[in-house]
């Protein structure tokens, strides 16, 4: 960054990944500051420059404080350590510190061991309890699908769970010579006596009975305030990917594909971009939010928008060459053997979306939102020539 840049920065004031600091009186205020993005998605803290946006500076002792304070910081205060980089730069004939911390790939840091923070816009507070289990599975130490939901064995459907079996596998669950509870748990799918997050999802008798945050709410608008149609969908995650793409399929338009007007006509939106975008959404969101799928149509866009970002550093732009991001790895695992739900887990998904759009002339965004947290593909609707 240059002082033009550094001066358009200042002007634009602070923001979720720029703060603004006079200066530091203790090592454990820097700690929290540079946790606090570490946890977040990284950010620079400006050091000479107060809360108003005035350029103080600081003095050749201030910044060789700071940097010695700094060091111990990331090695000590912090858990586990953190790399940071810094950079002095002269603005006004005033000497201003840049601390770069990068988004941390070992989430949760916590300062002193016990305090967690993150940031809140431009400022920080202490992470809920809900965050610290989403800061967990961002660096792959806690997945939600793993974890007990206290819902009883009762409330597994055997007969379906039997079905997919014998078409995964070849045999029956019946031939299998152990015990359904510990073939269960070898699975993920139960443990000590209670569903997982997984086993309920999956193959749960009713699972948006028991968590219908988890679900997909489908609507077709007239305007932003008023719709046309409606559905809230629910079911095991392989219904609620039949029934998602349904409920778009049903609401698109068509069109003549060739000259026999009896035809059905072609819709709109290629189908199995579609397929595969529910498909993702329902294996790749954020279970640990308790928020359902949301899929809009309006007049110009179908919107699909999954609840929480990327994981760790996956960019939409990986996604986009074929990476894909792992969050949910016991769901992944069973959906990838159902040829009807279409999930192949080999990254191929994205990247087949944007060469079906691209071939029919539908423009397709992908949206890493991380102000909302949450995950939107948006299909224009671009009336085609027949």
């Amino acid at each position: 960054m240059n002082t033009a840049q550094m001066l358009e920065r200042i002007a634009a004031g602070e923001d979720t990944g720029h703060q603004f600091k006079r200066d530091f009186t203790s090592i454990d205020h820097l700690a929290v500051e540079i946790a606090a993005f570490a946890n977040s998605q990284g950010g620079s803290i400006l050091v000479g420059i107060d809360d108003q946006g005035q350029i103080v500076g600081l003095t050749g002792g201030d910044v060789r404080r700071l940097n010695q304070w700094i060091s111990n910081a990331t090695t000590q205060k912090i858990e586990p350590p953190l790399f940071v980089q810094t950079t002095t730069l002269l603005v006004e004939q005033k000497t201003i510190l840049i601390i770069a911390v990068p988004r941390g790939s070992h989430k949760p840091y916590s300062v002193n061991k016990g305090d967690f923070w993150v940031k809140n816009g431009a400022d920080k507070r202490r992470a809920t309890r809900e965050e610290l289990f989403r800061l967990m599975q961002a660096s792959t130490r806690l997945y939600a699908d793993e974890m007990p939901t206290g819902t009883l064995l009762e409330e597994f459907d055997w007969l379906w769970f039997g079905q997919f079996f014998r078409s995964a596998y070849g045999e029956d669950v019946g031939d299998s010579e152990i015990e359904r509870e510990t073939l269960l748990t070898n699975l993920k799918l139960a443990q000590d006596g209670r569903l997982t997050l997984a086993g309920l999802l999956l193959f749960g008798k009713a699972p948006t009975r028991q968590r219908p945050q988890f679900s997909i709410k489908a609507t077709v608008y007239w305007t932003a305030d008023e719709y046309r149609d409606k559905e809230d969908i629910g079911g095991n995650l392989f219904a609620q990917q039949r029934r998602g793409v349904d409920f778009i399929l049903r609401n698109l338009h068509r069109y003549p594909n060739g000259h026999d007007f009896n035809a059905p006509g072609e819709p709109e939106i290629p189908v199995p971009a579609i397929r595969e975008v529910v498909a993702n959404a329902l294996a790749h969101r954020d279970y640990f939010i308790d928020a359902p799928i949301a899929i809009s149509l309006y007049d110009d866009r179908v919107e699909i928008v999954s609840p929480g970002v990327l994981p760790n550093t996956v960019t939409v732009e990986n996604i986009k060459l074929g990476i894909h991001p792992e969050r949910n790895p016991i769901l992944l695992s069973f959906l990838a053997k159902d040829a009807e739900y279409g999930y192949t887990g080999r990254g191929s998904g994205i990247p087949r979306v944007l060469r079906l759009c691209r071939e029919q002339d539908v423009p397709v965004t992908l949206t890493n939102d991380t102000d909302r947290n949450r995950f939107a593909v948006v299909f224009s609707r671009t009336k085609r020539s027949s």
